[in-house]
């Protein structure tokens, strides 16, 4: 196209200079006519024939503008022709990658003008039983399940509204085997063809559906057994509950009995009345709390994630098994750090965790004539991880031991059930934390877990 413009340009300044010439010698005779005459005639003439070449090389000049001019505006023409053909080249070769790529694809990709299929990929014709032809006429309508159907078509108005879909969304559908199938499906506006379209793709997630619902199921099971490990332990603990929540009920009904005493004299003492009375107030909140905590325990629910001060709760277990602690002649020690950050956790799942623990350490001392000592530590370790550590001074542990103690149904004791640090190492691991064991240089064995702190989670 340039060739044929840079010709047409130079057979233009041919003609130019011929016909120049042309005038030229056609007016040279004349002229030397003119040099003959007078010299009066001469000028005159000579005035004429010159203001005429003058007057024709104008118009030739202005005949090839003119020429110049269409054949620059050809030129132009010409490159818009050639831009376009070059525009419509890339889009037939882009076009074409898409099917390459779009055919190699695994998730379903279809192309919708709004009415009907333009194009659907050969992992629409698996995902749907249906071959590429029968797509065509079955159309994704068909196939989408009545209940999402709805949702579908408020996606496509959505888009043509010139709107943009934040992210996929799920839908039902149904394929030729009339299962129904859960797909996660993406909408987005293209043009195809040189016409607006619509690319759709469409990832089968059914299986991915499922083995969600059954980790729920699983979760659910899970709960469960963490709610019958704490009503069986605590209903091993009923003597030593009843007697931990009997001590603030006696003590408050001494003091009211000191309280009326106090009031009943011939001139009552108002001031000693009034301790008493504050005496038996903090006695009846000391075992209201503890029935709270016990109600908390037996409590049966989904887990609930909260903020949770991990001191709080290790004080509320020591008030708990004091007693218990008590009657094994076993005394409790506590080494918590300050200033502590608070964690993400289920309150009763710590609970649960630090109950196990404690009352596994309690009984490992059972049967040692040595000092028999439970001691909680707290603290701080690297990357936000809080350190809670139960140490005992029992009969201790094999290192072969240390991993094996929290298998299922695995006990070292008689009577156990070889539950318990089964399900307290599943409900820290669901906490983002660990749980082991360690024999210790000395007597017994120390059981840590690691919390990630809520600052860290984020």
């Amino acid at each position: 196209m340039q060739t044929e413009t840079l010709a047409m340009s130079k057979m233009g300044n041919r003609k130019f200079q011929t016909a120049l010439a042309a005038f030229i010698s056609l007016w040279a005779c004349p002229i030397a006519v003119a040099l003959d005459s007078s010299a009066s005639a001469a000028r005159n003439n000579y005035l004429v024939y010159a203001i005429g070449v003058v007057a024709f090389a104008a118009i030739l000049w202005i005949a090839q503008r003119r020429i110049q001019l269409k054949l620059r505006a050809r030129e132009q023409e010409l490159v818009l022709l050639q831009q376009a053909m070059q525009q419509q080249r890339a889009l037939r070769e882009s076009e074409a990658k898409f099917r390459a790529v779009a055919e190699m694809d695994t998730q379903a990709i279809y192309i919708h003008d709004g009415s009907k299929l333009l194009y659907a990929n050969k992992a629409a014709e698996l995902m749907s039983g249906y071959s590429i032809d029968e797509l065509m006429e079955v159309d994704i309508w068909h196939m989408t399940h009545p209940d999402s159907v709805a949702v579908l078509k408020d996606r496509f108005e959505y888009i043509k509204r010139g709107g943009m879909v934040p992210s996929r969304f799920e839908y039902r559908f149904i394929p030729r085997d009339g299962n129904v199938h859960w797909g996660e499906l993406n909408i987005t506006a293209i043009e195809f063809d040189g016409n607006k379209a619509y690319l759709v793709t469409i990832v089968d997630i059914t299986e991915r559906r499922q083995a969600e619902k059954e980790r729920e199921r699983l979760r659910q099971v899970q709960a469960d057994l963490a709610h019958i490990n704490r009503a069986t332990t605590m209903g091993e603990l009923t003597a030593s509950l009843a007697h931990e929540i009997n001590q603030p009920i006696a003590a408050a009904a001494t003091d009211a009995k000191t309280c009326l005493r106090w009031l009943a004299r011939e001139q009552p003492d108002i001031g000693e009345a009034r301790e008493s009375a504050a005496r038996m107030v903090n006695a009846v909140t000391r075992a209201a709390d503890i029935v709270s905590r016990l109600r908390q325990l037996f409590k049966k629910g989904a887990p609930q994630t909260d903020l949770v001060d991990v001191t709080e709760v290790i004080q509320e277990m020591v008030v708990l098994l004091r007693s218990e602690a008590s009657r094994h002649s076993v005394s409790i020690l506590t080494e918590l750090s300050e200033n502590l950050p608070r964690v993400v956790a289920d309150r009763v799942q710590l609970q649960q965790v630090l109950m196990n623990l404690m009352l596994n350490g309690i009984e490992a001392m059972q049967d040692t004539k040595s000092e028999r000592q439970l001691t909680i530590r707290s603290l701080m370790a690297g990357r936000g991880q809080l350190l809670i550590s139960v140490t005992d001074t029992g009969v201790g542990i094999s290192p072969e031991q240390s991993d094996q103690i929290f298998n299922a149904f695995f006990s070292t004791k008689a009577q156990g059930t070889g539950m318990g640090l089964s399900i307290s190492r599943s409900i820290v691991e669901s906490h983002g934390g660990r749980l082991w064991a360690t024999p210790n240089s000395g007597h017994g064995a120390t059981f840590t877990f690691t919390l990630s702190s809520a600052g860290a989670r984020k």
